[in-house]
């Protein structure tokens, strides 16, 4: 009995050491999560607004309620978050993914504008999506693709084109030739089909002129040797090249404007870039019409070259896309004039690689006016110089020794 009693009173005592020494461990542990300080629900871990600070991606962070903590100025204005929610959906999908497994995702995903707009003209972006601490926060990063997407499918369909291009005229010599070869015997027949060749090849001749002188122009390298051109000269030279084209349809070619203005450029540049604003008017103005071709002073900076015709004019809509390269508004009518549909996109580049621009202003029906603007070579100095070099302490700086 005695025996009993003693082990009874032993497995009491283990049972409340036991005890004690849990709870001791409880308390140990409480004490050291007190000693960590952890991030308040529905705030930022300490340093993570200053990591993101200097992200060069879109960054936003939200918390376990799909709530937007913190995002980035790009992240808004690219319309990835309003107010305090993201509003893409496949973003937002993402994060919930991400908070429930904890696995680092990434996606490339495109959104669509607000507006009219289709979804075509959206905005690509690179998202990758990963946990951040333990408190159900998740972090996105976005980066911007959309220029890249272009660049891409700007490069495809300039190939695509110039293999079209090409192909028109080298499919027509070739059957010209086996044509010429078949009726040897005729030699009508021979100069017809050798004209037709002849043609063909000009047309070819110009497609690869073009090519050159829009990848010269249209890279960022600036243009070496620039020197004072005459505008006058380069006037009378672009008239000049145009004159057999306009004479087929009995348009007159005018000049007029102020004499003597000079800018700094490569003036073979400017001849290509005037003859293709004038050939464009030649090409799609009816016969017995004018085109004009006039210079003047803008202002005391600028000159700008205007070229006037009264063709078929621009509908509203086309305006914006008529100098991007091998676009034609009408394609049937293009093959007719024979243009390589570059010469627009030329005059653009052209004009930007000498500080310049080209506008245009048209109506349907009524014809159609190109300016090209550019810096005036012989100008006066800015109000703001001649202000700065009168002020009182230039003044007093040029007076003391």
């Amino acid at each position: 009995m005695e025996v009993e009693m003693v082990a009874s009173l032993a497995g009491l005592a283990g049972l409340a050491i036991g005890l004690t020494t849990g709870l001791a461990v409880r308390v140990s542990e409480r004490v050291q999560r007190a000693a960590v300080p952890a991030a308040p629900v529905g705030s930022l871990p300490p340093g993570v607004a200053s990591v993101l600070s200097v992200l060069r991606s879109s960054a936003v962070v939200v918390d376990g309620e799909d709530r937007v903590l913190r995002a980035s100025s790009a992240a808004r204005a690219y319309g990835l978050v309003s107010g305090d929610r993201l509003v893409v959906d496949e973003v937002l999908a993402m994060a919930r993914l991400v908070r429930r497994d904890g696995e680092i995702r990434e996606s490339e995903i495109q959104v669509a504008p607000s507006g009219p707009r289709g979804r075509a003209d959206g905005r690509w972006f690179a998202v990758r999506v990963a946990p951040l601490g333990s408190h159900g926060l998740v972090l996105v990063l976005a980066e911007d693709l959309t220029d890249m997407h272009r660049t891409e499918a700007i490069r495809r369909d300039f190939v695509a084109n110039v293999s079209h291009e090409l192909k028109t005229p080298v499919g027509a010599l070739a059957l010209l030739a086996e044509t010429v070869e078949g009726a040897a015997d005729d030699p009508d027949a021979v100069r017809r089909f050798a004209g037709r060749m002849q043609y063909e090849s000009v047309r070819l001749t110009n497609l690869v002129q073009d090519l050159m002188t829009l990848s010269r122009v249209q890279g960022d390298e600036p243009l070496p040797e620039l020197a004072p051109v005459d505008m006058d000269e380069v006037m009378a030279e672009a008239l000049e090249r145009c004159r057999i084209k306009a004479s087929a349809k009995d348009i007159e070619l005018a000049s007029g404007g102020e004499d003597g203005l000079r800018v700094r450029a490569d003036q073979e540049l400017l001849v290509t870039a005037l003859r293709n604003l004038v050939d464009n008017a030649v090409a799609y103005s009816p016969e017995h019409t004018r085109v004009v071709v006039s210079t003047r002073k803008s202002d005391h900076w600028h000159v700008e070259v205007n070229v006037t015709d009264q063709g078929i004019g621009i509908p509203d809509a086309e305006i914006e896309r008529i100098f991007e390269r091998f676009y034609r508004i009408d394609p049937a009518r293009s093959r007719q004039t024979g243009g390589t549909g570059l010469g627009l996109a030329i005059v653009k580049h052209v004009a930007g690689k000498h500080g310049g621009d080209v506008t245009v202003w048209s109506k349907e029906g009524h014809g159609s006016t190109f300016t090209i603007r550019l810096p005036l070579l012989d100008t006066p100095r800015r109000p703001s110089a001649e202000t700065n070099a009168s002020s009182p302490e230039n003044t007093r700086r040029e007076a003391t020794p």
